[in-house]
């Protein structure tokens, strides 16, 4: 089923929201699209479910070693110190995560809408309204209470697992049924493979996309009562899971859309829901649309996070290292994460482009996180560690880093130029807001000013640790 638009003409801001929707529903298909065959795509979503379970393992000895939260940016900081933490901590809490968010609850808006305009576009500016109410909505959960926001994540990831164990068992269904044009993709299983490598790379860097979120823990491992045991163990049951789950459902949807067909729908698990389920089919925009409520309020979750780490590490303003005593939630972080969410709404039309430029940035990040593991191996040898890997994980994982960023320069370097441009525009705002010591006094006076109305407006405050 296609999403269907008003016509450009017609209105300018609903084509605005089209693209970008379009766009990322084209991105979290692209590795179909690139890997070319059906065995390499399926090869490639296993490979793509075990590269993150090394990654999340090497992460797990990093986040029981430093119970800080703030994932890779605590780490950085440990290791390399505040400029090359500040860097990452600028990329991806004022650009990577509030364009995240923006992404995502845009395509919530458009799934919500899709079963009240099945044959026509909703009227101007509903499809962004929506999508401010979402970000609204979890924003205010996430203010209110921690418990709260943990509910609604893991009810919501719930729902999100129903939906792909009811493609996965259709798909089984199907295949146990015997029909012939239920086999018909697998019969040439390796056709169409791709003989350049590149295209290949492209297809797994798409593929790591749809398991993002593998690393999220690690944002709030200070808020975890036994991050110890907690932490190891929810990555060992949760990169697994993910990665059989996502390759049994392409193996369910190859039973019924032929090649073709994944290539050139959008919505593949929508298609696949019409032609299977008749009127039933109505469940799967609306799986959709729960599990990106689920993905929004996780990344303001873990956004927010950022902004209170940072500030406790003098890299924000003060104010987002403060807590609401009542309901120990950083208040003015999780405000400002939404607010700015919601500022680029107003940049709908570029969202898309610049998340892709961030992509660059993110396995830079990656790639010094696990750079810090090695280097904190040396700083901290006696240091205790409940878990210690095997430095042979990382230096894999590592190579695989480089490799998603050397790859993206060879394929899209003006992509690559913009992303790395961006990324370094940190460099001014460190010297000027962190740096520079010896402010004037006014500047001073204001940030006084600023910090104290949101202390009485919030109600925070720090805290005693603090």
């Amino acid at each position: 089923m296609k999403v269907i638009f008003q016509d450009p003409a017609s209105s300018s801001h609903q084509q605005e929201c089209k693209n970008v929707i379009i766009s990322i529903l084209k991105f979290y298909i692209a590795q179909n699209s690139e890997a070319g065959s059906v065995g390499v795509s399926l090869i490639v979503w296993l490979a793509a479910g075990m590269f993150t379970a090394i990654g999340a393992y090497c992460y797990a000895e990093l986040g029981t070693l430093i119970r800080r939260s703030g994932g890779d940016y605590a780490y950085i900081l440990e290791a390399f110190g505040p400029f090359c933490a500040f860097i990452r901590l600028w990329i991806e809490a004022i650009v990577v995560r509030p364009v995240t968010i923006t992404i995502v609850s845009l395509t919530f808006a458009i799934y919500v809408l899709k079963p009240f305009y099945p044959d026509c576009s909703p009227p101007e500016y509903l499809p962004v309204m929506l999508a401010i109410l979402l970000i609204v909505l979890m924003t205010a959960i996430n203010c209110i209470s921690v418990k709260a926001a943990k509910f609604v994540q893991n009810a919501f990831t719930y729902a999100k697992v129903v939906a792909l164990v009811l493609i996965i068992l259709t798909g089984a269904w199907l295949l146990i049924r015997g029909r012939p044009e239920n086999y018909e993709s697998f019969e040439n299983l390796w056709e169409n493979t791709p003989t350049d490598m590149t295209k290949i790379s492209l297809a797994f860097y798409a593929g790591l996309f749809a398991y993002s979120g593998w690393n999220f823990l690690n944002y709030i491992v200070d808020e975890m009562k036994n991050p110890k045991r907690d932490l190891p163990l929810s990555i060992a049951i949760s990169i697994p899971v993910c990665t059989i789950i996502y390759t049994l459902t392409n193996v369910a949807l190859y039973t019924t859309l032929s090649p073709e067909e994944m290539l050139e729908t959008p919505a593949v698990a929508v298609l696949f829901a019409n032609k299977n389920y008749g009127w039933f089919g109505l469940v799967m925009p609306l799986a959709v649309a729960c599990s990106t409520i689920g993905t929004t309020n996780g990344l303001i979750l873990t956004s927010s996070r950022l902004f209170y780490v940072g500030a406790r590490e003098d890299q924000m303003p003060f104010v987002f290292g403060m807590i609401n005593r009542k309901t120990s939630t950083p208040i003015p972080a999780v405000i400002f994460t939404g607010l700015l969410s919601m500022g680029y709404l107003l940049l709908s039309k570029d969202v898309y482009s610049l998340m892709n430029y961030m992509q660059i940035s993110y396995w830079l990040a990656i790639a010094g996180a696990i750079l810090s593991l090695f280097w904190l191996r040396r700083k901290m040898p006696n240091a205790p560690r409940p878990i210690k890997v095997n430095l042979f994980w990382p230096a894999i994982f590592f190579i695989g880093c480089c490799l998603l960023v050397i790859i993206p320069i060879y394929a899209a370097f003006k992509d690559t130029m913009i992303g790395l441009a961006i990324m370094f525009s940190a460099v001014p705002v460190y010297l000027i807001f962190i740096q520079w010591k010896n402010k004037p006094k006014f500047v001073e006076k204001i940030s006084e000013c600023i910090t104290i109305f949101c202390q009485k407006v919030f109600l925070v405050d720090y805290t005693k640790d603090d």
